[in-house]
């Protein structure tokens, strides 16, 4: 039995771990099976992924940056409408239990190599969901890089939560640096279920140079809540 266990169990082991398909573009399906696609997104490893084949020819890059207990598929319809043959589009996976801080200086990290591999790159644009907008919201300081960047903090608790300020020592943001322009994408507190039973509204700081959009209410007949706002501001920015 002991012999029999020992050839079984490697066998069990190997069935339980395969592999999630690489979420490639191409691959991505945002209306039947876009929480499927969402897992397969989630089950990249940590760091900057590229959602494609890079030719060569692109003259920007699209990095998007999920929020804390993401699920993936609300990237799914954004990542396919923002994405054209002009761009490169990469997911950054982080660790998102932790504080931001040690993931955007790891993703500061990459695109500093990106920028040194791709000189033909004429602009980056980083967007970040809920909590990866606070990640995203720190290069408005900290941008460093010759090539011009647009941040895009979507549905972002940008002033800051308790507990977050008292364990990460979180900071808002408090200016933009130069070859940056930043825009912060509002939800309605309200219609939001991850910021209405605040009694502020965590979305509202003051940030001069920064361009502010407060979403409607319905997007395509639905509550505009806090996954949706990733849609709605895609269809804005959509090449």
């Amino acid at each position: 039995m002991k012999i029999f266990f020992i050839i079984l169990f490697p066998i069990l082991l190997l069935s339980c771990t395969d592999e999630r398909p690489y979420p490639w573009i191409s691959e991505l399906d945002s209306e039947k099976e876009f929480e499927e696609s969402g897992k397969n997104l989630m089950a990249v490893k940590m760091g900057l992924n590229p959602l494609e084949i890079k030719t060569g020819k692109e003259t920007k890059i699209l990095i998007v940056v999920h929020g804390s207990n993401s699920r993936g598929y609300e990237w799914i319809y954004p990542i396919k409408t923002m994405d054209d043959e002009d761009t490169l589009t990469m997911f950054n996976r982080w660790d998102d239990a932790d504080c931001p801080n040690p993931s955007f200086l790891l993703l500061n990290n990459s695109i500093e190599k990106l920028t040194k591999e791709n000189s033909n790159i004429e602009k980056i644009i980083i967007m970040g969901h809920s909590y990866g907008g606070l990640l995203v919201s720190m290069f408005s300081e900290r941008w460093q890089f010759n090539t011009p960047v647009e941040i895009h903090s979507i549905a972002s608790p940008l002033a800051g939560i308790s507990n977050l300020n008292l364990k990460c020592n979180y900071e808002k943001p408090n200016f933009i640096s130069s070859n940056v322009k930043f825009f912060e994408w509002r939800t309605q507190q309200s219609l939001d279920n991850a910021f209405k039973d605040l009694e502020t509204d965590p979305q509202l700081i003051t940030l001069e140079g920064s361009v502010v959009r407060r979403l409607p209410g319905l997007y395509k007949g639905r509550r505009l809540g806090h996954n949706w706002s990733i849609s709605w501001v895609a269809d804005e920015l959509k090449p």
